[in-house]
């Protein structure tokens, strides 16, 4: 499987896991847009969390014996 399509999936799961934990359990009167929000921002960070480990795989040489 693709790294790409893999970390996409990863966001899908966790958008849908974060909205639905918000959604469900609040009862504020605007609890759709601040699901959706939070849902957002939570895949955003996981986003560039992601971005930034792959990187940091990448252009490690400590690992690299002879």
């Amino acid at each position: 499987m693709n790294t790409k399509i893999k970390y996409l999936l990863i966001g899908v799961i966790t958008f849908v896991i974060i909205f639905l934990m918000n959604y469900i359990g609040n009862d504020a009167p605007d609890k759709l847009s601040r699901a959706l929000l939070t849902a957002s921002a939570a895949v955003i960070g996981l986003g560039v969390g992601m971005w930034i480990y792959s990187k940091r795989d990448q252009n490690d040489e400590r690992n690299h014996f002879d």
